[in-house]
Parts: structure tokens; sequence; C-alpha cells
């Protein structure tokens, strides 16, 4: 995450700054959009690919970056257009009053450092229904300062993560009355300075306010209604100018003493997928039998638009060098991308010493041989009462496939199978249903021995269910939306003390929840997703846990102690992020990686630095997974598109020593929305030699 300090490309033709700015500052930013292409800014291809995909769509384009929208038109909010040869960054959207309660359309550009400055900006809203104006010392989409009008006033006013289900958390600073004609340009200008914050337009109408929420942050350009903008500077006086580079220039060394400190991606293995090629859909196991990890790529069916009548469709086994095991069903490369999960597991099910894989196809749940793909055995999906319009067939297509134990025997050999967000069911290795249930399922379940009985308990959605089907509690009645990524850890990792049941509840914010359903902590800061338990920080006691938002909150990261605690938060992209913890160093401090992006993703630290970055050479960007391949204890980074597959090792691989080798969710656990559990352990060996292609 380096902010150079030249990222900012000024426009070649430098403007006079506006009415009301910093006559006797140094202009730091400023741009008039015409170094930008005429068109759509915003992107309607983005939707939910981008919570576990890398698109280039989300990137910044110039010195801005489209920093929140909804599933809806909000997504083709903004364009660059020409008025009378006049470039405009131009907001199209009529947010709906309900949803503009808790995002808006918005771009942002500058750096998190800014802290004392002016900002002018010209800009002309054609409707006075809703609000239009300016951001200032933005610290993320949902924590910010606005300044512009809304009706017949102008207003000033602070923002803190207002929420869809509770009232916004805005703070009026300052407000007048303002006559103003739509359709006539206006000149905002704000200065801040410390606590002090005073703002005026036209020079007409001045509000000034002191407040200490954000005491730096970027800029943004903010409206509910249809809006034109035309020009942006942002000045500093001197004595701001230099701290702002001192600060920069800090945070530059630092971020490039700990790249450099990290051992450098290596390109280890590349795959060609070309023809059944697939998204965020790879299984790993042994599926032949020789100790060696494989890959299952899993291309999907849809049978209706977006995700709510898919299921698995071409399935390919392959070796790490690229041969090919066995494939099952048709290849079709448009079937390549998913924005669901995916009904399909490599286990042991049987308990032979062999992989099978377990999956749902055709409206069958079936167990195949892992080395041949031959079908061992299959049963019917079960009945569909799912909810239009996920009930297009008459059995389940299948959504997602978890390997389980609660009969208690020596290893797990239960599975689970559920639909989109209504019901599960429980079979047994020979395919019989053993119990069943429904409540708000939520995207993925997670499984663990809560009571210390030896046999597992189901936590999925906000329900826990016992071994045998039991529902101990719920709070369906209470959390209403769907649960994007679940848990149960033992935060404290004091094995005397009951796990914590962690819950990334979508716009539902962030929960901590005891063993007997009882919230802890219920943190309200947006669409919470992919939620990553690891040892993060040695200063921090037990093990912290990463999320990412989305909808309407895109980018947004938060990083919380063992206790459910905000540590803090930090808004590098406008993207989610599977989130996978990576055990890079064979150090204790595990990083997450972001996505295999080269000027936004890597790695990153539990000080949201990032601290490990991807080589420019043409490697795919679109999905990601880190796993230990290898065999030294540390983790491979695996990054691939429909068309290959690239896996990268380290620039010091093999190391050998007493190495970190956490614990983690099993490879038969996983998921497009499983939450990743890395629990702390150490081998005193790695091994003496890394594999190779030969």
């Amino acid at each position: 995450m380096k902010y150079s300090l030249f990222r900012f490309a000024l426009t070649a033709v430098a403007f006079s700054l506006l009415s009301g700015s910093a006559a006797a500052g140094e202009v730091i930013f400023q741009d008039d959009f015409s170094g930008l292409k005429p068109g759509m800014f915003s992107s309607d291809v983005i939707g939910a690919h981008a919570e576990y995909h890398y698109l280039d769509a989300t990137a910044p384009k110039g010195n801005w970056r489209v920093a929140a929208f909804r599933s809806n038109e909000s997504q083709r909010a903004w364009r660059v257009v020409r008025d009378a040869g006049v470039p405009q960054m131009y907001q199209t959207y009529t947010s709906v009053k309900n949803e503009a309660a808790y995002t808006h359309p918005m771009v942002v550009a500058g750096d998190p450092l800014w802290q004392d400055y002016t900002l002018t900006v010209k800009f002309t809203p054609e409707s006075a229904d809703q609000q239009s104006g300016v951001l200032f010392r933005y610290r993320n989409n949902r924590c910010y300062y606005f300044f512009g009008v809304v009706g017949e006033r102008a207003v000033l006013k602070s923002v803190n993560h207002a929420t869809k289900y509770r009232s916004a958390t805005e703070t009026i600073l300052a407000e007048k009355p303002y006559s103003w004609q739509p359709g006539r340009a206006l000149v905002a200008t704000v200065t801040v300075s410390g606590a002090s914050i005073a703002a005026d337009i036209d020079g007409k109408v001045r509000l000034a306010a002191q407040d200490r929420t954000f005491p730096a942050g970027k800029i943004g350009l903010m409206s509910d209604v249809p809006t034109r903008y035309e020009q942006v500077s942002v000045a500093m006086e001197s004595g701001s100018a230099m701290a702002f580079r001192s600060a920069a220039q800090a945070r530059d060394a630092d971020i490039a003493r700990l790249e450099a400190a990290n051992p450098k991606p290596v390109l280890w293995k590349k795959i060609s997928t070309d023809g059944f090629g697939t998204g965020r859909q790879l299984r790993f196991g042994d599926l032949n039998g020789d100790g060696q990890l494989d890959v299952l790529v899993v291309q999907v069916k849809r049978h209706s638009p977006k995700d709510r009548n898919s299921e698995v469709g071409c399935l390919t086994a392959l070796t790490l060098d690229g041969n090919r095991l066995w494939q099952s069903g048709e290849e079709d490369l448009w079937n390549d991308l998913l924005t669901n999960d995916v009904a399909v597991q490599i286990y042991d099910i049987d308990q032979d010493g062999r992989s099978e894989v377990i999956y749902a196809r055709d409206l069958e749940l079936v167990i195949a041989d892992g080395a041949t793909g031959k079908v061992k055995r299959k049963v019917p999906t079960p009945p569909n009462h799912a909810k239009p319009p996920r009930n297009k067939f008459p059995q389940i297509l299948g959504d997602s496939i978890l390997v389980a134990n609660f009969r208690g025997r020596a290893a797990p050999q239960d599975i689970l199978l559920k639909d989109r967000y209504e019901y599960f069911w429980i079979y047994d290795e020979n395919l019989q249903i053993l119990w069943s249930g429904s409540c708000n399922t939520g995207h993925f379940p997670h499984v663990y021995d809560v009571d210390g009985d030896g046999k597992d308990e189901l936590y999925i959605g906000y329900s826990l269910y016992d071994h045998d089907g039991k529902r101990l509690w719920s709070l369906d009645d209470t959390i209403k939306d769907h649960a994007d990524g679940i848990a149960a850890v033992d935060l404290d990792l004091n094995p005397n003390t009951p796990p914590i049941l962690i819950n990334a509840a979508s716009d539902d914010g962030m929960l901590f929840l005891d063993a007997k359903g009882n919230i802890l902590k219920h943190h309200f800061i947006g669409h919470v997703q992919n939620p990553t338990v690891a040892n993060f920080r040695n200063d921090l006691p037990g093990l912290e846990t990463y999320t990412i938002n989305f909808w309407g909150n895109q980018g947004i990261i938060h990083l919380f102690d063992s206790s459910g605690n905000i540590v803090f938060d930090f808004e590098p992209v406008g993207h989610a992020s599977i989130m996978a913890p990576v055990n890079w160093t064979g150090k204790s401090e595990e990083y997450f990686m972001l996505s295999p992006n080269v000027d936004e993703g890597g790695l990153f630290d539990g000080r949201g630095r990032r601290v490990v970055r991807f080589p420019a050479d043409g490697h795919p960007e679109f999905a990601n997974a880190a796993l230990d391949i290898t065999g030294d204890a540390r983790d491979e980074l695996v990054v691939w598109d429909a068309g290959e597959i690239w896996i990268y090792t380290q620039s010091d691989s093999p190391k050998a020593g007493r190495l970190y080798k956490p614990e983690r969710t099993p490879l038969w656990h996983e998921s497009n929305y499983g939450a990743a559990v890395s629990l702390p352990g150490w081998t005193e060996s790695g091994r003496a030699t890394r594999a190779t292609d030969e």
C-alpha cells in the first residue's frame, strides 16, 4: 500500500485556483478530469465477482477510485463527459432514500496522510431533493466529513459508520439556509486546520465548526442526485505540505524496508487450464494417492441469471505438473465464472486411505474415486423447498458441501449438503440421511466440538445445532441479513475457556458470540465478509481477526483483537477479498493476501502494511489461494484465471530449522465464503529439499 508522493498525476493544463481557495498555499493536487477518457467511469460488470476475485474494473482511473456502490444501478453512477468541451465527472444516479441512509455514490482521491488543507470544488447539482457536495478527511466510505447542499440548506456534517438497521450516525456540525438553483454551478471551499473546519459556498454562506473525529484523510465527491463536478484542487500551507511529505516519505521508507526484509515470490509451477479453467473454484488434495497434492478444477453450470440456480459442471483433475488424471463433464468456458459457492470437496470419506471427490450435479449427490473420477455411489438430492427464484428445479442443485464428525468417529465421515440460504441435510459415508434442518443458513457453515464430547456441533448462519440435530439456540429473529462467514475459535488460546463464535453478518456488521448464543460484541461497520483468524500480531494476546467489507462499503478492512475489539481499520482498495492467511516467513506472525494484483494487491501484515509485492511478470490476477505445497511448512501462493494457474514459492525456499506451521481450516472445508482459521503450531525442521519441475 505504497502511496508515492508522485502518485497524483497533475493535469498538464494548469487552471486557476477557484474562489475561496488558499491563495498563499501550495497546490498539491488538482484535477479537471481532462486526463480521463469520456465514457463510463463506474462499472456494471463488477457485481459479486469482486467479493473474492480481482477485477481491473475496481482499480483507480487517473487520480480517482469509485468508493461505494450497491447491487443495483448505482454501479453505473459515475461517467466522464464533455459538456460544451468542458470535461466533467458526472454522477448520474438518484439514490433510493432508504438506501442512502448508509451508502452513497462517491469517488475519492488523495492520500490518507493529508491533514490540514484547503479543498476547492466546482459542482453543479441537478436536483435539490437529496444531498450533493464534497468529502474531506475521508478515512473510508463510512467515515468522513461532508460539506454541500441538502435541499435549501448548506450543511457541514461528520459521518461515522451509518447503518442500515439503525439511524445513521451523522452529526450536523453546522448548517444554514441557502437559496440556490439546481443546474447552477456552485463552488465549495473547505479549510481544515487541526480541529477547526471552515467551509463556504460561493463566498456567500459560511459555516464553521470544531471537531476532532477525523484528523486526516483523503478527499471525495459524493451526491445522491445527478451532479456534475468540473474542477478540484487541494492546497496546503507550506508547513502542512512539509509535514505531509515527511510523513509520506517515512511511511514509504518503512514499507520499502519491510518488503526488502521478506522473501520474494518466485515462480515454481505454471499449469495450463485452457478450455476447462475456472474462477475461484479450485480444490486441493491428494487425488491419486502418491502423497502429493493435486488440484481439481471446477467449472459450473448456470441455469438462470446471476447465482440463483448454479451447480457443479465440468470437473478436471490434474497433478501439479499439469498432467490430467481425469475429467468428468463437458468443458464450457462460458461457465468459468461463479458468484456463489460450489458443492464439491476432496476427502477420504470411507477412510480407506484414498481420497474421494464428493459433489452435487444433475440433481444427484455423488461420491467418486479421486484417482479416476469413477462414481462409487450416488443418491438423488433432496426435494427443493426454496423460495422463488431459487426453486427452478424439483430437487436442490446443491450450494456447498462440508465434511464433519457428528457421530464421534475416529475421523470425520459425515457430509453436510445445503441449498443456497434455507435448508441443509446431513448424510453418512453411504449417503444415508442422518438428520436435516432449516434456518437462515447463510453461505457456509462451520463445525466445532463446542461441548467437548468428541462430536461436532454445527454452527450455521445464526444457529447452533447439537451433533444429533437438536437446535441449541438461534438468533434468526434477531439478526436480519445472512451470514457471510462464520467460525468457532479459541481466540484467547486458552483450552480451559469455551470458544468464541465469530460471524461476519453482511449488512448486520461483525458479531462475536459466546457458545450459548449471547452477543458479546456487535460492530455496525457495514457489509462485513470473509473473516480470517490468525496470529497477525505478536504484541496482542491470543489471535486476531481480519475482515473486509463489500456491498455499499467496498474495501474497508478491520482488525479485531481476541476480545472482539477493533484495533484499527483501513481502506486500501475498492473491492473485497478472500483474505487468505499466509505463513510466508516461517515466523510466528502471519500475513494475509489481498489479491495478486501488482499495484494494489500483495501480502499485508497485522498493521495494514503491504510487506510482499507480486512481481510484474504477467501472472494471472483473477483468483488466489495460499497453502503449503512444497513441504517446508510455509505457504505457497496460488494465483489463476480461466487460462492458467501459477504457483509461487519463497526466494529462500527451502528453509530448514524451526518454522511456524499453523493448523489450518481443513482443505475439505474449502468455500468462497468460509472463514479461514489458522492456529499456532511449529515444526522443528523444514524439508531438506524442495520439489522441482524435473
